[in-house]
């Protein structure tokens, strides 16, 4: 019962053009349709429902909203109600609202984000189909990405006036939806601040994240991969597209992920993300992360902060 895992994004880019060769022949996503207002549907290779990416035209970058799959029609209803016990306002979007998408459980996460729920795709397999499949398709392009992982949102984060919305956000996901927290920095005085959080619903180290910052926004969408060498490929194919990346292949220390992260034309970062890192599983010890050493949690090799990292996002 309840949330399998992530099921898309929808973004805002300024260019559609742009923003589609980007995603195709950078990452390899491949555009299934497009609607009548103009949005584009993409899906990775290794994904078997119908998208799990959008691009909407716009004059701005950043996130629409985070949409979460769950296993049954039923359980948009009692997460409705769990929800709305926690104090947050919902609404049922009818299904069509999105694209071969069934009904949608829409609501605001204490951030401010948007984030939809919903139990029906339509099913359009992968690329290498479920009977005696290869293990990756002929027509393989660019980083050639699996499927969509994760994302990262930026929280406001204030102590000084008491707002901390990583907190908040942290406590609503564990208790409203049944997330489980697997690493988090504490900073300030005796590291009582809760600056930063990784979550999941499945085994992987996470499945969404929450970062303090200045003001809400979009840090990363992240896209899965199988190793290393799939990422230095990945930094390879960048260069070849004069991608504008902001840090090259180097290695978390949170979640041990091996990682690039660049930008889409229209400055929404992305994340090609490799290595399962561990087990993530509920009585796992939670990960902590102290202030001071909070560099080489970031950026496991040199322990340095690069300010773009925290200081630039959509």
């Amino acid at each position: 019962m309840g949330i399998l895992r992530i099921g898309h994004a929808s973004l805002k880019v300024m260019d559609l053009a742009a923003a589609q060769q980007h995603y195709e022949k950078v990452l390899g996503l491949k555009t299934v349709m497009k609607d009548k207002a103009g949005n584009a549907y993409l899906k990775c290779w290794d994904e078997w429902d119908k998208f799990s990416l959008i691009l909407t035209p716009s004059d701005q970058a950043g996130l629409n909203h985070l949409a979460y799959k769950v296993e049954k029609d039923e359980d948009l209803d009692t997460l409705q109600q769990r929800i709305e016990q926690w104090g947050v306002k919902t609404q049922f979007l009818p299904e069509g609202t999105l694209p071969s998408t069934g009904r949608m459980l829409q609501f605001n996460l204490p951030s401010g984000h948007e984030m939809r729920l919903y139990a029906h795709k339509e099913y359009v397999g992968t690329d290498v189909g479920t009977t005696n499949p290869d293990p990756w398709p002929d027509d393989i392009r660019g980083s050639g990405v699996h499927w969509l992982d994760h994302a990262l949102l930026m929280c406001e984060l204030n102590p000084a006036e008491g707002i901390n919305k990583v907190e908040e956000n942290t406590r609503f996901m564990k208790e409203a939806l049944d997330f489980f927290l697997t690493e988090q920095v504490m900073v300030g005085p005796e590291g009582s601040i809760q600056a930063a959080t990784w979550l999941a619903r499945t085994t992987t180290p996470h499945d969404i994240a929450f970062v303090g910052g200045p003001r809400c926004g979009l840090h990363h969408i992240a896209f899965f991969l199988d190793s290393w060498n799939d990422v230095l490929k990945s930094a390879d194919v960048m260069a070849k597209n004069k991608v504008r990346i902001d840090v090259a292949p180097t290695r978390h220390g949170i979640t041990r992920g091996e990682t690039i992260y660049f930008f889409d034309p229209s400055g929404n970062r992305n994340e090609t993300f490799a290595g399962l890192g561990y087990l993530a599983q509920r009585d796992r010890p939670v990960t902590t992360w102290t202030e001071d050493r909070l560099g080489s949690g970031i950026f496991y090799h040199t322990g340095d902060l690069v300010p773009s990292f925290t200081e630039v996002y959509t």
